[in-house]
């Protein structure tokens, strides 16, 4: 699927000379109809998502002239929708894809929280794992678009860590959901769920079990991650928490066996926009994957679509570098859409080809 580096030399080759076997040796792993199989396996995955949830508001419209009060387009709004977003979005994508999920977090006692909560519906078999803070508010993003053109996007939010007897809360159902668990997907947007103390306790409790960690993370919170099973940065996150700047091949080679041998993890990937992704492993071994998007709109949330995927494929037996081919897939389909979207399993397996 693309540019193999081992160590800190850069050789390449070409599809034809990758490994043709998965880490579990059977078949080939990169052919679409290995992907296919490991695909079809995903309804038997049963993830948690423990993260910052998101309540995502769109105002789509039209401009046609500037406002005559201040130099700002005027935005003639046609329509409105909410989506769920954040860790609430990891969860739909793993629902979209076939999987079985749940979802820990957080939401104020307020309309925004009302109306995420009535977003996830009947999507959810128990409510255990969403607590409420009376004193904070529900994490909401509202983004005006015209034209496929994002232009303003407001927040609100609280970003004060949990009080410690809402995390014990999340904590204590995690523990009683871990036996039944494929894996525990992080979602990190720096919103207060994600502290040391609950990173701490859930690395515990998925090792007691032998249940992987993947981690979608924020800069600011690196130090917490240490032992995780996978973490899945941004070019950008991964050059700043590594201190190097660019992202050329070789600053994002460095920056990814930097963070993978600092933070003690399994595997590190780094999403890389256009430039597709990069993968490390522990053995040394490093893979480039260009990207599979054909037209890019909107990445909003494709993150949460990598990590949805990566997690469901990880689940459903694939390795990393099999889980890391298919999350492309699943990125590369997801940009193409305007606004937090998720993908089909019809849709990846079309985006997979054919023998």
């Amino acid at each position: 699927m693309g540019t193999i580096r081992k160590g800190d030399s850069i050789t390449k080759r070409s599809v034809s000379s990758l490994p043709s076997a998965d880490s579990n040796g059977k078949g080939d792993a990169l052919s679409p109809k290995a992907l296919r199989q490991y695909l079809q396996r995903f309804p038997q995955a049963s993830i948690l998502v423990v993260g910052d949830l998101i309540l995502d508001h769109y105002v789509m419209g039209r401009v046609s002239r500037i406002s005559p009060e201040a130099p700002v387009p005027v935005v003639h709004v046609e329509s409105e929708s909410l989506r769920l977003g954040g860790a609430a979005n990891v969860f739909n994508n793993i629902l979209a894809l076939g999987g079985k999920a749940d979802l820990c977090g957080v939401v104020g006692s307020d309309e925004s929280g009302r109306l995420l909560m009535k977003e996830l519906g009947n999507k959810r078999s128990s409510r255990g794992g969403v607590v409420i803070d009376h004193d904070r508010p529900t994490t909401r993003k509202s983004r005006v678009i015209a034209h496929n053109q994002q232009i303003v996007r407001y927040d609100i939010e609280g970003r004060s860590e949990l009080k410690v007897a809402l995390r014990k809360k999340i904590l204590r159902y995690v523990e009683s959901r871990i036996r039944e668990l494929s894996c525990i997907v992080v979602s990190d947007y720096a919103k207060g769920v994600v502290s040391p103390a609950l990173m701490s306790d859930l690395i515990r409790l998925a090792a007691l079990r032998k249940v992987p960690v993947i981690v979608d993370p924020k800069v600011e919170h690196f130090s917490y991650y240490k032992g995780v099973t996978v973490l899945t940065p941004n070019h950008l996150e991964a050059a700043q928490a590594s201190g190097l700047h660019g992202d050329s091949d070789q600053t994002i080679d460095e920056a990814g066996a930097m963070i993978r041998q600092r933070l003690g993890c399994q595997s590190v990937l780094i999403t890389r926009g256009e430039k597709g992704m990069s993968l490390y492993e522990r053995n040394g071994a490093s893979w480039h994957l260009p990207t599979k998007a054909r037209q890019v709109y909107d990445v909003t949330g494709a993150g949460d679509t990598v990590i949805g995927t990566l997690a469901l494929a990880l689940a459903a037996g694939a390795s990393i570098k099999t889980g890391a081919v298919m999350a492309n897939y699943a990125a590369g389909i997801v940009v193409g859409m305007v606004g937090t979207a998720t993908v089909s399993p019809k849709q990846l397996s079309e985006a997979f080809g054919n023998e």
